[in-house]
């Protein structure tokens, strides 16, 4: 299924429990859509969200509300079932707002342009941690909920480890050549996989943050966005438009599942029961596929490809433990490493 947005989509989120997906776009707009296996999705809303670019954007609060993220700096919440504005915070960050990502059913967290990371509380509408976590642009987020630990990938080449329950920056590694564009938590918490600016998958292990063990060369290009598969497998979007299935320890890819455009694709999502796989470009499309049937569908043999070891060592790897279950306005900048509390600080200022 195809739709065409009119315009370039930034981000997508699929709704948690029912057929529904949303997509920011470059105009500062959000559309909401009803899909079907057996029908054309439905636009059910148009909602002019941000006076710059829709960047980031998800559905919160069990789906009923979608946030959503701007290079104005601000945050909007806004109902699903009628569009309007709930709540909104005209300078949520000192900086473009690039990342939204869900934590808990009361909280989330925002990365920008300069590298800080905010963790809100959706709940109480403040800002419960500011961390300084990176020197450039947070590429993206990954929650890992059993250890309450948010990671986060930059444009300054470097992976952060946040803890949530001390609120501190438990570690961060050294800085790569590339530009680190995404990421994914594998292997049952023992690997995390980051995709390049130069189409190389960097590979951490658990507790080692400070290099990467292996460096897997098999894109031609950057990878931009990357999915979880399974624990051994995963689903990469690279800038030549590409959709590729990739395995994890061995690593190789496996096939190549389908081609969006010749233009980078800008993100990717699962639908709530992994029916549909998301994917938007630059050629201003909405496309949904139908997982199960590009999965069978496509057995060819694997792409040729190049991998480079620097080590690969299955034991779970751990210095730093994991806990065990259970560009707009400027604003002062705390030096790096830092972290700071506010209760105050309010979330949404009531409209």
């Amino acid at each position: 299924m195809e739709i065409n947005l009119g315009k370039i989509p930034f981000d997508l989120d699929f709704h948690p429990t029912s057929p529904l997906v949303a997509v920011g776009l470059i105009s500062g707009d959000f559309h909401l859509y009803h899909y079907a296996s057996d029908a054309q999705p439905k636009k059910l809303l148009e909602i002019r969200a941000h006076n710059e670019s829709c960047r980031a954007l998800r559905f919160a609060d069990s789906g009923r509300v979608i946030l959503t993220g701007s290079p104005d700096c601000s945050m909007l919440a806004s109902d699903v079932e009628t569009g309007k504005a709930i709540a909104r915070l005209d300078e949520a960050h000192g900086d473009a707002i690039n990342r939204l990502v869900n934590l808990t059913e009361t909280t989330v967290a925002s990365g920008d342009d300069e590298g800080c990371i905010k963790v809100w509380d959706t709940r109480q509408r403040t800002c419960c941690n500011t961390f300084s976590a990176h020197e450039d642009y947070v590429s993206d987020l990954f929650f890992v909920s059993d250890t309450m630990q948010l990671l986060g990938t930059s444009g300054d080449g470097t992976l952060s480890v946040l803890n949530l329950r001390k609120n501190k920056i438990q570690s961060q590694s050294e800085f790569s050549e590339d530009e680190l564009l995404s990421l994914v938590v594998m292997k049952n918490g023992r690997k995390v996989i980051c995709g390049t600016q130069s189409g190389a998958l960097l590979l951490y292990s658990w507790g080692h943050f400070k290099d990467c063990s292996d460096r897997f060369l098999g894109h031609p290009m950057s990878v931009d966005t990357l999915l979880k598969l399974d624990e051994d497998t995963l689903i990469s979007g690279s800038e030549d438009g590409v959709i590729r299935l990739v395995g994890i320890l061995p690593n190789r890819i496996i096939q190549p599942l389908a081609e969006h455009s010749e233009y980078p694709i800008e993100r990717l999502a699962f639908s709530k029961d992994k029916q549909f796989l998301g994917s938007i470009s630059h050629d201003q499309m909405l496309k949904l596929w139908d997982l199960p049937e590009l999965l069978d569908n496509h057995n060819g043999a694997p792409e040729n490809q190049m991998v480079e070891t620097d080590s690969d060592d299955e034991e779970m790897d751990v210095d730093v433990k994991p806990l065990k279950s259970t560009k707009g306005t400027t604003r002062k900048k705390s030096g790096k490493g830092q972290t700071s509390s506010s209760s105050v600080t309010d979330f949404f200022a009531d409209l």
